[in-house]
């Protein structure tokens, strides 16, 4: 079993240990130490990353994991020999902010435990934000706000975090936030003076001034109840900064103030909305314009109507096919568009004789793309960087043709 010497100290960056255990796992480098600062990936919080210097030489501690029999399993980058004794180095940077999100989250639980009887069931630590999940069926944004609100109130007020060991049995008759399910031995509390107390093995600050602040980014619903994402201390300074940044950025591109945006942007949408529909309103003018006219040069029984537009869309031909067709019962339409993925569409009035998702699927075929339809209206597209729009018009020619013999 590895003396885990962050259990007393968090703060704990650098120390000496000797080689256990020196072997391959699945093609990687470990090794064992008979004590090590160095904290395993465990209840929600990454693991360290840092060096051991061994020899002379550097190397790297790329994961920390624990094994069922107590040990810590350090993966190094080469292989060092066993019953050396070593240097370790934690990562510094790394396990403040560790500290930071992981404390932060025991005062946010705390918080939404008192404010309104939300316990905590799971924890996760991500290496840009972290969750917890809320066994509560809904939050209100104002009671997210609340919960905020009373953990950075208990940040500034700097309060103590101390950790002790208790036996299993002394445990249970503390007034504990959450208690491990564990049948013997001590338990390791954290406690933030007058507000939390929980079983917990992470490492974690001094005092809660040194979490810095806690940002909720947001919350969602998930199978055990609300899912909260939060970041805390120099992550959430980061955050702000990028979010301000962005918020800045979106609001030069609208000419107005980043308190104005939603306004601003709820305006945009319903611009965009009704230039949508008076666009719908000419795009429908215009394919009925094109049908009158196309109509108008096309003779014979049945009216048959080959044409590709090489600058119009897929949604332009198709509502040309329906204009074509509608109300009339002697059109065949055989159109193509060349904007956007090349495109064809085939129709027919009711009732004539032909079948359009089948003549479709032969001349995709032809041409190496995939479509289908009904009887009466087909579309298919063909891959835009192997298609000549000449090779297009040349089979809905031949098509014509056949339909006409």
């Amino acid at each position: 079993m590895t003396d885990r010497l962050y259990y007393h100290d968090s703060f704990l960056y650098t120390f000496e240990a000797q080689v256990l255990e020196s072997f391959e796992r699945n093609g990687r480098h470990a090794i064992k130490l008979d004590r090590t600062a160095f904290y395993p990936t465990s209840g929600g919080q990454v693991h360290d990353t840092g060096k051991v210097i061994i020899d002379g030489r550097e190397v790297a501690v790329t994961e920390i994991a624990d094994e069922e029999d107590g040990s810590i399993l350090h993966f190094i980058s080469e292989l060092v020999v066993s019953g050396k004794t070593l240097h370790g180095v934690v990562d510094a940077e790394r396990r403040r902010d560790h500290m930071q999100q992981h404390s932060g989250q025991h005062v946010l639980s705390a918080a939404f435990v008192r404010l309104f009887d939300a316990g905590t069931v799971s924890f996760h630590m991500g290496a840009e934000s972290c969750t917890i999940d809320l066994a509560v069926k809904s939050l209100a944004p104002k009671q997210i706000q609340e919960a905020e609100k009373l953990a950075n109130e208990i940040i500034t007020e700097d309060r103590p975090v101390t950790i002790r060991f208790v036996a299993l049995e002394q445990a249970r008759q503390m007034d504990l936030r959450k208690l491990p399910p564990r049948e013997a031995g001590d338990l390791r509390l954290i406690d933030i003076s007058d507000f939390d107390l929980t079983a917990c093995g992470g490492t974690h600050v001094r005092s809660t001034g040194q979490i810095g602040a806690i940002l909720v980014r947001k919350t969602e619903n998930v199978k055990q109840g609300i899912r909260v994402e939060f970041v805390c201390g120099l992550r959430a300074v980061r955050t702000a900064r990028q979010d301000y940044v962005t918020l800045t950025e979106a609001a030069g591109l609208l000419s107005t103030h980043i308190y104005e945006l939603p306004q601003q942007i709820r305006k945009s949408l319903e611009e965009a909305k009704n230039a949508a529909k008076a666009g719908q309103i000419l795009l429908q003018e215009l394919a009925e314009f094109y049908a009158e006219r196309l109509l108008s040069e096309t003779t014979g029984t049945p009216r048959l109507v080959t044409r590709v537009f090489a600058d119009r869309d897929a949604t332009f031909i198709k509502l040309l096919a329906q204009k074509l067709t509608a109300g009339k019962n002697d059109v065949i339409a055989l159109l193509a568009s060349g904007s956007g993925q090349p495109t064809l569409v085939f129709a027919q009035s009711p009732g004539q004789k032909h079948n359009m998702g089948q003549l479709l699927k032969e001349t995709m075929a032809q041409l190496g793309g995939r479509g289908g339809g009904s009887a009466d209206l087909a579309q298919g597209g063909l891959p835009a960087q192997t298609t000549d729009l000449k090779t297009i018009e040349a089979a809905l020619q031949q098509l014509a043709a056949k339909l006409k013999s």
